[in-house]
């Protein structure tokens, strides 16, 4: 059963809004469009508009007052039109290009660059006489309707009020010069734009919110659609977990691996069990190789006593080590000292030398923190 509006209460994420933009799903208002396009044509009126007239006055002089100079044969008549067509050509290019520039600045005004091959592949389905009727008289369609004409009656009604304190004066342009008149209606066309064009963007401003809110409301997802899309992100928890789980087991393999080419275990004696391991010629410290706790600390130490590898019963040692040392990392400076009580006398050890174990002292913080200042305002 489809989900209904009423289900969808979450708000798109980014996710559903990057597929909703690869099938060119944007908020884009028609609105902008025209008022870009019309501020375009406007400017064109007003600042190529002498030039375009002057030029095409100039080309089309010889048609109109200079007939009787007109060559009629054939290769000269050519040249005539396309001279024609290159000056008007020139002429236009400007214009051409500003409302150019207009329509697809639009797009990329408000939804940026935007290519959706799934735009231009036909859809069958709007073809069906069934869908047509459906779209013609849907609730967007009859909102769109009353858009329409609620922004007509605001522009008539704004264009009336601009201008009916000039419609009194319309009954003297009969007495004034054609050069007058020109002026006359050249200004009150600039008044009539100026206006339209702050009107037409105060409405395109509202639609385009409008637009943008329309788009998220229909992109609006339930709870459900949202765990399941997370889910995908994310991954499935249990599959998570269970690859945790093998990361796990195969570092400990790894790790177990480790424990019979070390050259100490160190325990508490039964709770933890660390490993280290030391090659002077390529290390500056000791290594960490293994540790564990409990049944993990047991199995290092029998792999320890199946494989001769010395162990030290040490438990301030083991606890700072195992708590404070990552796998195959180094011993930190603080513990060089019993570290290398301990190794001193493994090196005995093989060496034949009998001796008694370090002693195992409690491990003291490091200097750093032993030597930070105390905070303000506590007892020295």
């Amino acid at each position: 059963m489809a989900d209904s509006d009423s289900d969808k209460t979450e708000d798109p994420t980014g996710k559903r809004l990057g597929e909703a933009r690869e099938k060119g799903q944007v908020g884009k208002s028609r609105e902008v469009d025209h008022w870009l396009m019309l501020l375009a044509i406007t400017l064109v009126i007003f600042i190529f508009g002498p030039k375009m007239g002057s030029d095409l006055k100039d080309a089309l002089i010889i048609f109109i007052a200079q007939t009787n100079q007109i060559p009629v044969d054939q290769n000269a008549l050519q040249g005539i039109f396309l001279r024609l067509a290159t000056k008007l050509a020139l002429s236009l290019a400007p214009s051409i290009a500003l409302l150019m520039v207009a329509g697809v600045g639009s797009g990329l005004l408000q939804h940026g660059f935007l290519f959706s091959p799934s735009r231009l592949m036909p859809q069958w389905s709007r073809l069906s006489f069934g869908n047509g009727f459906q779209r013609l008289f849907s609730w967007s369609a009859l909102i769109e309707f009353a858009k329409s004409a609620l922004k007509l009656a605001i522009l008539g009604g704004f264009c009336y009020w601009l201008l009916k304190g000039d419609f009194d004066q319309l009954e003297k342009y009969i007495f004034l010069e054609p050069s007058q008149i020109l002026a006359l209606v050249d200004k009150l066309a600039l008044k009539l734009l100026a206006g339209f064009l702050s009107m037409l963007a105060f409405i395109a401003s509202l639609d385009f919110i409008y637009q943008k809110f329309s788009l998220m409301r229909s992109l609006r997802m339930t709870k459900e659609e949202v765990r399941e899309e997370h889910k995908q992100s994310e991954g499935d928890p249990m599959i998570k977990g269970r690859l945790r789980q093998l990361r796990m087991e195969r570092a400990r393999r790894r790790m177990m691996q480790a424990v019979p080419k070390s050259d100490v275990v160190i325990t508490n004696p039964t709770h933890f069990a660390v490993a280290l391991k030391y090659d002077a010629a390529t290390m500056t410290a000791p290594q960490l190789v293994a540790k564990g706790q409990d049944l993990v600390a047991k199995r290092i130490r029998d792999l320890a006593l199946e494989h001769n590898v010395p162990i030290v019963e040490n438990p301030p040692l083991a606890r700072a080590l195992y708590a404070n040392v990552e796998l195959d990392q180094e011993i930190p400076p603080e513990h060089y000292k019993p570290v290398a009580e301990v190794i001193g006398y493994v090196m005995r050890l093989r060496k034949g030398h009998s001796g008694p174990p370090p002693k195992a002292e409690p491990i003291l913080p490091p200097p750093a923190a032993a030597q930070r200042p105390a905070p303000r305002g506590a007892p020295r």
